[in-house]
């Protein structure tokens, strides 16, 4: 018997639905199986919390914006398909963990932090929320992962391999000062992982031992300790001074840079803001091109990826940064080896 023209509208209605709720079923699963930036920007927008350890706007971050531009080179747009979370710690490592408990509770798909001191107060805040570490130091050491190769849990990221460049900053100075007999280590606690500043101490005095240089160790607690610091240096016979990398030395470069001037005494740092601020030498892994490297992981982890199989990766490229002008007024030569393997010369 021919169907009723109702019946037909009726089956003509169930069709027409029966084709959206499929269009609406095919989006979803787009959103879902593609967790790229695309999808993303047409669901919730993904949040990158960032632990600073420099001051807030209007200074400038060097590695904030190297970290946007390797974000950009993805694909990413902060406002439109990505959100940046940035909380500001001004070097001050008592301010960590409550920042990240601020971005814990926002929540962030992913923590990026700075040193290794930030990793290590992350780990402790979470251990589900991925945390990537743009520029740490010796993370396997400090137990922030099981391994460079499977770090397992949930850190990843570059490393700075702190404790090789401790060393390092050692044979540089010998370099720079041929005769030289002794040096003073000035150290700073590093709060969130006491024994991390002891493991670079003892890469030093490997290096110091084959460079038959004698070392004196000087602890400063806080910035009114540096003026006495320096004091014991010169007092002792120190012909040098190695400052092993914290950022409370970041905090106080300037005044850090007047004092080694002002006792006449050449000094390396990993922080190329103590030479700019009169210190002699300084060798560090280029930084900005780490936190450019950063932003991969931090892609590939908002697409799927766990951070415990991600490989931590190493410094492919280093820098040296000489200031001539400190070299003059300290009345110091230096070696033409020296010169042409510096990246920056500061004239």
């Amino acid at each position: 018997m021919p169907r009723s023209r109702v019946e037909r509208r009726i089956t003509s209605v169930k069709v027409a639905t029966l084709i959206v709720v499929l269009i609406v079923l095919v989006d979803l699963g787009t959103l879902v199986g593609c967790p790229t930036a695309e999808g993303q920007s047409r669901g919730r927008m993904p949040k990158v919390g960032i632990i600073a350890e420099s001051d807030p706007p209007p200074a400038p971050d060097p590695f904030l914006a190297a970290f946007r531009q390797g974000l950009g080179e993805l694909g990413y747009v902060e406002g439109q398909n990505v959100l940046l979370e940035i909380r500001w710690s001004q070097g001050v490592s008592g301010r960590q963990a409550a920042l990240v408990s601020e971005l814990v509770r926002v929540p962030v798909d992913v923590i990026v932090v700075t040193t290794t001191g930030a990793t290590l107060v992350a780990k402790r805040a979470t251990r589900t929320i991925p945390i990537v570490a743009a520029s740490a130091g010796a993370l396997v050491e400090s137990g922030a992962v099981a391994s460079l190769a499977q770090p397992g849990g949930n850190v990843t990221g570059i490393t700075t391999n702190s404790t090789e460049l401790s060393a390092k900053r050692l044979q540089l100075l010998k370099e720079a000062l041929p005769n030289i007999s002794r040096m003073a280590v000035l150290m700073s606690p590093f709060r969130s992982s006491p024994a991390l500043g002891e493991h670079f101490l003892k890469q030093t005095e490997a290096a110091a031992q084959a460079e038959r240089v004698h070392l004196q160790i000087l602890r400063v607690e806080n910035a009114a300790d540096l003026p006495g610091a320096f004091q014991a240096a010169r007092r002792d016979g120190a012909g040098a001074v190695i400052i092993l990398g914290n950022p409370f030395f970041t905090v106080h470069a300037s005044r850090v840079a007047q004092l080694a001037l002002q006792h006449r005494l050449p000094l390396i740092t990993g922080d190329p803001g103590v030479v700019e601020a009169g210190g002699l030498l300084a060798y560090e892994a280029d930084l900005p091109d780490m936190w450019r490297r950063a932003a991969r992981y931090v892609d590939r982890i908002l697409k799927g990826a766990k951070p415990g199989d991600l490989p931590v990766e190493q410094p492919t490229k280093f820098r040296l940064v000489v200031n001539l002008r400190t070299a003059k007024a300290l009345e110091l030569t230096i070696p033409p080896s020296l010169m042409l393997r510096a990246d920056q010369l500061i004239e």
